[in-house]
């Protein structure tokens, strides 16, 4: 009986330690996360001028949900599969995609229902527009989404891919090899103000390497940071660029977990080259696919510098992205409930995501 007590009183003293340590993290947590998030859920709710509400606090107004739906939706408003063909045609291929590997059980359940629910959501809610005579209030808010998927779309399967083949190929515990990873992992440690100051360069008709590429080959330098086909490409290829180095670490990582002896065995069935990548790497890289995937989708949806910096969010708006239209939301228009409001949108979409981490990574530990 005392013995239980001891131990008792141990594991309330061990309790309260761990919550003496974890104490200044929470509050600093609390104080700069927590707060600012129901902070400005609180603003959203306001009819908010920046300038007025600096100079009078009372000069702001509660208006409800009235700015989330100034800000998402519109007057007669309607549903078609094909209001926007690319996006909803990515969403069924997701789905498609969710479907076929779970039969083949090449992902797992609450991977593949993850996918499936991610993609359908792609389907539908692109497929809400103005129909005859209607408008959205907000105009620039939905096409501007939509350019942030685009972005987000075409950063995230490029960023896996690229960091997974250079991953692959430079998985050998050679010296020359050592120093590839590093030349490849130097563009992480770069300022976004760098990054496109480089690319900025690297894509001038005049003076650009790839303009001088083109040439060479007879062909006639793109002007690509104004044109209004090539701006946002340019911008995924600059990003794809810059975060290759953080995925192709995790992916390294993942390769020198999988046991050589898993190969040796495939060998003797004949199985190298791309049978083995297929049956043991990939299978065995789920969770660091898995992992790196959503890192990139949180991460990207973010992006602002490269938007701001390189095109100022054109030419026409084809490269204005999220957070680049919240930013000028509040601080050029000093509208910040309505900015507020889509604040909260973007942080329930990396929420989202962040929370399909989470179930994934659980299933797999068990």
């Amino acid at each position: 009986m005392a013995t239980r007590d001891k131990s008792s009183r141990r594991f309330l003293s061990e309790a309260q330690s761990a919550w003496l340590l974890l104490t200044p993290f929470l509050a600093v947590y609390a104080l700069f996360l927590v707060y600012p998030f129901f902070r400005g859920f609180w603003i959203s709710l306001h009819d908010w001028n920046l300038l007025a509400v600096a100079f009078n606090p009372d000069a702001k107004e509660y208006v409800g949900l009235r700015n989330y739906e100034r800000v998402m939706w519109g007057r007669n408003i309607e549903w078609g599969a094909l209001a926007s063909p690319a996006l909803q045609i990515i969403g069924v291929l997701g789905v498609v995609i969710a479907v076929f590997f779970r039969r083949m059980r090449r992902m797992s359940r609450t991977t593949a229902i993850a996918l499936g629910v991610a993609s359908a959501m792609l389907f539908l809610l692109p497929g809400f527009h103005p129909g005859e005579g209607g408008r959205w209030f907000d105009r620039r808010f939905w096409p501007t989404v939509g350019n942030t998927l685009v972005f987000v779309g075409l950063t995230v399967p490029g960023v896996t891919v690229s960091a997974l083949v250079l991953a692959a190929a430079l998985n050998r515990e050679t010296r020359a090899m050592a120093i590839l990873r590093t030349v490849f992992f130097l563009s992480q440690v770069l300022s976004v103000t760098v990054v496109t100051l480089i690319w900025q360069i690297m894509f001038s008709p005049r003076q650009g390497l790839i303009a001088n590429i083109t040439e060479v080959f007879g062909g006639s330098p793109i002007v690509w940071l104004t044109n209004e086909q090539f701006a946002m490409a340019a911008i995924v290829i600059t990003t794809v660029w810059w975060s290759l180095g953080i995925a192709m670490i995790l992916f390294l990582a993942g390769l020198q977990d999988i046991s050589r002896d898993l190969y040796e065995a495939a060998a003797l069935d004949n199985a190298t080259g791309l049978k083995a990548f297929w049956y043991i790497t990939l299978p065995n890289l789920q969770r660091t696919i898995t992992l790196v995937i959503v890192l990139q989708i949180i991460l990207h949806f973010q992006v602002f510098g490269q938007s701001h910096l390189m095109t100022n969010g054109g030419p026409n708006d084809t490269t204005q992205v999220l957070v680049r239209y919240i930013y000028q939301t509040a601080f050029r228009d000093s509208e910040l409930g309505r900015a507020s409001a889509m604040a909260v949108f973007l942080f329930l979409i990396m929420g989202g995501f962040s929370i399909i981490q989470f179930l994934i990574g659980r299933e797999e530990d068990r």
